[in-house]
């Protein structure tokens, strides 16, 4: 039997890198997603079918996934809601669409609040951290950092991998009144990646 050229050998070399190359780039980011169902976040208004014609994000609530670091990293401005996904788009529209308004909690502000998240794989953690609009930001416009008050109002450590259900509970910042936006992020530990959720709420 003629034995492999140098030639052969190292094209199937080169095809075992490339399919392992794939493999971890398919199964990597499935390790770890997660949304925020209280106050119910757009994501999910859209894959619960409350708010339609959302795309991609009402198969995948789950997905919002950029760089953690938030503010001084993480999505650009206007595109927070969706974590510069473009095909999570709609997420970041002051409209859902159909052009009326996203649906909103009612919250009290310095009252607490339980928060809730929903995860579909546990990663391990650092924290999640909450951030609510200043008063008078323009909602009319897709949400900036300008909008919030980027020091959060709730920081919540978590070491180790949560549940499936995780709730915490916090106080509301004071001060505001009418339609403001909650940005939640959940800090990954062992990733240089966070999850946003964009949640709308009445105070």
């Amino acid at each position: 039997m003629r034995k492999p050229s140098l030639r052969t050998k190292t094209y199937a070399a080169l095809l075992g890198l490339m399919t392992a190359g794939a493999f971890v780039l398919t199964t990597g980011p499935a390790s770890s997603h997660g949304y925020t169902e209280q106050p119910i976040s757009r994501q999910k208004l859209c894959a619960n079918g409350t708010v339609t014609g959302c795309g991609d994000i009402q198969w995948e609530p789950q997905s919002v996934e950029a760089p953690k670091g938030f503010p001084q990293a993480g999505p650009s401005d206007g595109h927070i809601c969706s974590g510069d996904h473009a095909r999570f788009g709609p997420l970041d529209s002051p409209t859902r669409p159909d052009g009326s308004a996203w649906p909103t909690t009612k919250v009290t502000g310095g009252q607490q609040y339980t928060f809730q998240w929903q995860f579909t794989a546990e990663h391990s953690t650092t924290d999640f951290r909450y951030y609510a609009t200043k008063q008078g930001w323009d909602d009319t416009k897709p949400l900036t950092r300008a909008d919030l008050d980027t020091t959060p109002f709730l920081v919540v450590p978590y070491s180790g991998r949560p549940p499936q259900t995780l709730e915490m509970t916090g106080t509301l910042p004071t001060g505001l009144t009418g339609h403001h936006m909650i940005l939640a992020v959940w800090t990954i530990a062992d990733t240089g990646n966070a999850f946003y959720a964009c949640s709308d709420v009445t105070f």
